[in-house]
């Protein structure tokens, strides 16, 4: 007789708004290539629209799915065609029948996972990436959440701190907790070129998207402290957004040297560049950008927000949020330390290495996918069905 094994993990979709320049669009692309190169069958199911990972999934064997969701509701019949994605989406879950439906961020959840239990999903989970108490519109939304909590079998996060706000925020149970941290491919460890900047000052680069909650108003302030204390530093934001017209402005008036490079796909060569590595945000996951710079071994000041403190204790500087008098110090301290500033570059490439490579990452959500199955499939679980 043959047996199926209660353990095995044969397919498996994700579910996410887009396929963006987020970070955790690239953890979800970096995760579906390599369960698709160990053997199982993937799916992205996408709520909204494609993006830059698209092209890059669909080589690699991944199926993508683009479900139609609008992303603003506001009328009458977009709601009504929001409600027929909401169909569709049950509909394709019970044709794919997939294992396990991982969703990932807030609009993710909130309808990936009542939609798994319609469909009759076996593995249910929830990717979170944020401070709960930290969103906005948090407290409307905090008894849905709630409530969709419960009709999961899993919450995953990507750093400790986020694991205690779940728990502190939104009632969720340790035993239904796993972190699981963002992982890097090997190409984030090879030397790159450094970027050509004209200019004599020391380079201070930040990896971000030019969005509010990333800190880059604090950044120029501490720009243009530096600049009164007669330290003036080149400072370079990779990275677009809203902000990007505002910050300009504030830059311009500060009289410091702040450049503007935009979205950009060569951020190992800005890093290489960098004297200093900084990241001003006020709230955070586990930031891929600090990780970026940790493999590339490089000094970096951030605020110890989210799971940054995680990556960078003992092996960076960190400093509170909202502080440009304390970024500035920061940045100043490792200018004028040389050997402080490579000693913690070289301890987080180290940490790096060891603790966030890609098969980690994967084993990790291997080992958490089949015992969820494994449980479902039990005989025990089969009884309480039939029951």
């Amino acid at each position: 007789m043959v047996t199926r094994d209660p353990a095995r993990v044969r397919r498996v979709a994700f579910l996410i708004g887009h396929l963006g320049m987020g970070g955790t669009q690239r953890q979800l692309s970096l995760l579906a290539r390599t369960l698709r190169g160990r053997g199982v069958e993937v799916h992205v199911l996408l709520l909204s629209r494609g993006g830059p990972h698209e092209a890059e999934l669909r080589a690699a064997g991944v199926e993508v799915h683009l479900l139609d969701f609008a992303r603003r509701p506001s009328r009458l019949r977009t709601a009504a065609g929001n409600a027929r994605a909401f169909a569709r989406l049950v509909g394709l879950l019970r044709r794919l029948r997939p294992d396990v439906l991982h969703a990932f961020l807030r609009e993710g959840y909130l309808l990936g996972v009542p939609a798994a239990r319609l469909a009759g999903v076996p593995a249910v989970v929830a990717g979170r990436r944020n401070q709960s108490r930290l969103e906005r519109r948090r407290r409307v939304l905090l008894p849905l959440d709630r409530t969709v909590t419960l009709l999961t079998d899993h919450v995953t996060v990507n750093a400790a701190a986020l694991a205690r706000d779940a728990h502190a925020t939104d009632g969720v149970p340790d035993r239904k907790l796993s972190v699981i941290y963002n992982a890097l491919p090997a190409s984030a460890f090879d030397p790159a070129e450094p970027a050509r900047i004209d200019t004599a000052l020391p380079v201070v680069v930040c990896v971000a998207r030019l969005s509010p909650e990333k800190g880059h108003r604090v950044l120029v302030e501490a720009a243009a402290g530096l600049l009164r204390r007669g330290r003036p530093c080149t400072f370079v934001l990779v990275g677009d957004g809203p902000e990007r017209a505002a910050l300009e402005r504030l830059a311009g008036d500060s009289g410091a040297d702040v450049r503007f490079a935009g979205a950009r796909t060569d951020v190992g060569a800005f890093l290489a560049r960098a004297d200093v590595v900084v990241l001003a945000s006020l709230s955070e996951g586990l930031s891929n950008a600090v990780m970026e710079a940790m493999a590339a071994g490089r000094p970096i000041v951030a605020t110890s927000v989210g799971g940054t403190a995680e990556l960078l204790e003992g092996r960076g500087v960190l400093v509170p949020a909202s502080d440009p008098h304390a970024l500035a110090d920061g940045i100043a301290r490792l200018l004028d330390d040389p050997g402080l500033a490579a000693a913690l570059g070289d301890a987080a490439s180290a940490w790096t290495r060891k603790n966030l490579g890609l098969d980690v990452m994967v084993d990790e959500h291997l080992t958490l996918y089949g015992r969820l199955v494994a449980a479902r499939r039990s005989p025990r679980a089969e009884d309480r069905r039939a029951r």
